[in-house]
């Protein structure tokens, strides 16, 4: 009984660490989802500056402007 007892014993203590570790991955796994969603946010309106910009150039409209030294 007593070696069964100690079984027993050292599975709780396994589960134990084991489920310490689940809450960190879970927790770490969601800290990266929100920063994953910043990024994405980020590059979102990143990429509609460059897109205004582009439209809003003057060589957009397929005239070059002249050099500097004109």
């Amino acid at each position: 009984m007593q070696k069964l007892e100690k079984r027993l014993d050292d599975l709780e203590i396994k589960f134990s660490y084991q489920q310490e570790v689940v809450d960190s991955l879970n927790d770490t796994i969601t800290k990266q989802w929100d920063e994953i969603d910043k990024l994405k946010k980020l590059t979102k309106r990143l990429r509609e500056e460059v897109v205004n910009l582009k439209e809003n150039s003057p060589t957009s409209s397929g005239v070059e402007a002249p050099p500097p030294h004109y």
